[in-house]
């Protein structure tokens, strides 16, 4: 079997109805979503399901929804082969690292649930500022915000960079852009609030102590860190550390790719979430292949990218490496 890393989104794939396929067909599924519900003192499958408040956009609800439909597809995954299929690697996007060490052992998932849900809740009370996607890498990225007070934020691929910074910054920042670069097309994201830079300081402050809280134990597979895009020390000693500093210091995703590169991972498979217009589950597609297979492609290593994001998907998946 091809040397295969599981990987895990963040915020952005989120929608209306996630899950419902699994919930319907397997108990496995079912038993998750009560877990967290019992965890979060809330129904996360009606959240989840039908948002009747329109709530899943919210970040204090994002990230437990997230994660639970993460951990739904993974478990509901490993029905399927029985848990032959053993990943040499774990990795996940932001808040996807936390289910990437669920899934190590390190952590249980109901205190990954309580860790999001506490972590969503102080990025959206502290949340301030916004974020913008910029086509450069780190390095020209660097040297067009020097005199801007925006930081980078996620260095996704190798020309796409996201910066953060209060909203008249940003604002400005893409005023300036589209004069000086007006063939290249810049993003303004959707969020609460300028993450992973020195805005959600006082929430990782915050959050500090609930990760003190947390004994990691031991982990089966190593997971790697957005922070260092190093593996975490495999006895958990260094994780509250660089889940501390993930809050408000860059997702450096490329850097992951080419330490998972330099480790030799041949292929992908992405549990959860979804994006794309399609209004149910299955016509979702993967939120991180793309800039994945990118990154792959600049490092000059071709992988095989398989979704594991809904009932089709995880059944393919599952034949294809059963095959």
């Amino acid at each position: 079997m091809a040397n295969v890393m599981f990987i895990f989104p963040g915020q952005g794939s989120q929608y209306k109805g996630m899950g419902k396929d699994l919930i319907e067909k397997s108990n496995t599924v079912r038993e998750i979503y009560n877990k967290a519900s019992s965890v979060l003192g809330y129904d996360i499958s009606e959240l989840s399901f039908h948002d009747k408040n329109n709530e899943i956009n919210l970040t204090k609800y994002t990230q437990p929804v997230l994660m639970t439909h993460q951990i739904a597809c993974y478990e509901y995954f490993k029905d399927f082969h029985g848990g032959e299929i053993k990943p040499m690697l774990l990795a996940g996007h932001s808040l996807g690292e936390y289910t990437a060490l669920v899934v190590s052992g390190s952590i249980t998932f109901e205190e990954g649930i309580s860790l999001v849900s506490k972590r969503g809740e102080l990025m959206g009370k502290h949340g301030s500022g916004s974020m913008l996607a910029m086509p450069f890498e780190r390095e020209s990225t660097a040297d067009i915000i020097d005199q801007s007070n925006c930081e980078i934020a996620t260095i996704n691929q190798l020309k796409q960079t996201v910066v953060g910074g209060a909203d008249a910054d940003i604002d400005r920042l893409a005023e300036q852009l589209a004069t000086d670069y007006p063939r290249k097309r810049t993003v303004k994201l959707k969020t609460e609030g300028a993450f992973h830079t020195s805005l959600m300081t006082r929430a990782a402050v915050e959050f500090k102590e609930h990760l003190n809280g947390i004994n990691f134990s031991d982990m089966t597979t190593p997971v790697l860190s957005n922070y260092s895009s190093e593996i975490h020390k495999l006895d958990g000693t260094q994780s509250e550390e660089l889940l501390y500093n993930q809050l408000f210091k860059p997702v450096d995703w490329l850097g992951c790719m080419q330490t998972a590169a330099k480790m030799e991972v041949q292929s992908i498979i992405e549990f959860g979430g979804g994006i794309g217009d399609g209004v149910t589950p299955n016509e979702k597609r993967p939120n991180l292949e793309a800039i994945t297979k990118k990154n792959f492609r600049y490092l000059q290593n071709e992988v095989k990218y398989f979704p594991a994001i809904n009932t089709s998907t995880i059944v393919d998946t599952s034949k294809h490496y059963q095959s």
